[in-house]
């Protein structure tokens, strides 16, 4: 037997032998509409096949007055399938990577300035003079005229009974361009406590020094301090 809702069409199919003759009282399971049901008509009973006796081998259902609704819970002839879920957009992996691209170029960066400034310092002080002071904060002297003393060696000579300073070495050109030479040289005798005693000026041997090239000089001093014990070696402004 099929029943359907008249409120929402939907049908359910059941045993139309347990069902009620007076009918009942049903309620639809998907739109809770209830309506009363007429009892399925009854098949003509074939002559030689004899009836039960009324109330016996019949099953029935609550009476129709039974506040519970048959059937409970049906079984609907149609089927309804959930809707598809829409998953969730993920973040886009390109942005990210954009980021750390950015970041990891930026370290890399910093690194070559950090290592240039530490390899090409010289050059750097002597396009950038206040840059000497920055470098020997940092335990790296460097000469901002590009052009220093290598080699310096200093004996005590005895010529005709009279003492006599000589002092020699090299001035070299330590940057990557042509450079050209103070021409002041200041030599510095100090004593044991630092204090100046006695300093003299020379001019070297070149105006002018290619990269790496270098040029000898040699001074000689007679008589010098018998307290002197530190020697220096500059460049001076032009004058006594």
């Amino acid at each position: 037997m099929i029943l359907t809702c008249p409120s929402c069409d939907t049908r359910y199919a059941v045993d139309g032998s347990k069902f009620p003759a007076a009918g009942r009282t049903v309620r639809c399971a998907k739109c809770g509409h209830s309506w009363h049901q007429a009892a399925e008509a009854p098949e003509e009973i074939a002559p030689d096949v004899a009836a039960p006796p009324e109330g016996e081998g019949q099953t029935y259902a609550a009476a129709a007055d039974t506040p519970d609704p048959y059937p409970v819970n049906p079984s609907p002839t149609r089927a309804y399938a959930p809707m598809p879920t829409t998953p969730e957009p993920r973040s886009p992996l390109g942005p990210k990577l954009a980021v750390i691209a950015g970041w990891v170029g930026l370290i890399v960066v910093v690194l070559l300035i950090a290592v240039s400034a530490v390899r090409y310092r010289q050059d750097i002080a002597v396009i950038w003079p206040q840059s000497a002071g920055v470098y020997s904060s940092l335990g790296m002297p460097v000469n901002a005229s590009g052009i220093d003393f290598r080699e310096v060696r200093y004996e005590r000579q005895n010529e005709d009974g009279q003492i006599v300073l000589a002092v020699s070495g090299m001035i070299v050109n330590a940057g990557t361009r042509e450079l050209p030479v103070p021409q002041t040289v200041r030599v510095t005798l100090s004593d044991s406590s630092r204090r100046e005693l006695y300093h003299w000026n020379f001019k070297p041997n070149a105006t002018v020094l290619k990269p790496g090239q270098s040029v000898p000089f040699t001074t000689r001093l007679s008589s010098p301090p018998a307290a002197a014990r530190h020697l220096e070696v500059r460049f001076a402004k032009d004058g006594p």
